[in-house]
């Protein structure tokens, strides 16, 4: 693909997942569609606005969208649930290019999910005109070609989701499996097992992924997941993961922040005035 140009359908990207070509970008929790415009112009192959866990109304979300839309980002948002039909209808009518789907245990949950992604007769999403999914392309040119543009993914994150994992992958519709190696690890009890971080390496979260990722191969589905930073990215791509988030907004600001802070610290020894150290955080 040309980098100068805008990539426009989301039929291109899931083509190039299925490629195993890897996919890298970010959550955006910050509300802001000041940082979402700026990311979007980062290089970064998608960013996914973080409705579930970060403060957005419907106004925000709109902004945001709008803010992604002026790089070359593909834009999806994760929603509430599987059961959040207004917010998936929001998301895509507002110009997202796909939805991720928290915490689905089961084949139906995600039947019932990609059902309010997809117009009939392949789903139940309501069609609505003028709006701004439809500006581009006109009513026709939008809803006619959406169900095999819309990126739908659903993430992997409970116990029960991975007791059901085939079933779940094998689901007409869905492209992506995206691993929160977080919440599974609560969900299987592991917290309370190790001691941090030793769970994010026990034999138990391993047994998990390679159960999800034999399902992903041999339902020719993509596999993603959830990390902080680029340390961990070239072991998951070498397990067959090339959707990839390395954190978020908040956390990128946080890390280079940290950076600056430890440079300011060590640059500031035997200042004739003192020297500098950073105000208390367990953050940074």
């Amino acid at each position: 693909m040309d980098k100068s140009a805008k990539r426009d359908h989301g039929s291109e990207f899931k083509t190039e997942l299925l490629e195993k070509k890897p996919k890298f970008g970010i959550f955006v929790n910050s509300g802001s569609a000041t940082v979402a415009e700026q990311l979007s112009h980062s290089g970064y192959d998608w960013l996914l606005i973080d409705t579930q866990h970060g403060p957005m109304d419907s106004i925000t979300l709109s902004g945001m969208i709008n803010a992604i839309s002026s790089g070359n980002c593909l834009s999806m948002v994760r929603v509430g649930g599987w059961n959040d039909r207004s917010g998936i209808q929001q998301a895509l009518d507002l110009g997202a290019n796909g939805v991720l789907i928290p915490y689905v245990n089961n084949a139906q949950e995600v039947k019932d999910a990609i059902s309010c992604c997809k117009y009939p007769t392949e789903g139940t999403r309501s069609v609505y005109f003028p709006q701004r999914s439809t500006n581009k392309d006109g009513l026709l040119g939008y809803v006619g070609n959406s169900n095999k543009n819309v990126v739908v993914a659903v993430q992997i994150e409970t116990a029960a989701s991975i007791e059901n994992i085939d079933e779940i992958v094998g689901v007409k519709g869905l492209d992506i499996a995206f691993l929160g190696p977080n919440d599974l690890c609560m969900s299987m009890g592991l917290f309370e097992k190790y001691e941090f971080p030793k769970m994010y390496f026990s034999d138990e979260l391993k047994g998990a992924i390679k159960k999800m990722t034999d399902a992903v191969e041999k339902h020719k589905k993509t596999a993603g997941v959830f990390v902080f930073g680029t340390e961990r990215v070239r072991e998951f791509l070498d397990l067959g993961f090339n959707f990839i988030s390395i954190g978020n907004d908040l956390h990128h600001v946080l890390t280079q922040t940290g950076s600056h802070v430890k440079a300011l610290e060590e640059l500031s020894k035997g200042n004739k005035g003192g020297e500098w150290q950073h105000l208390p955080s367990k953050l940074i």
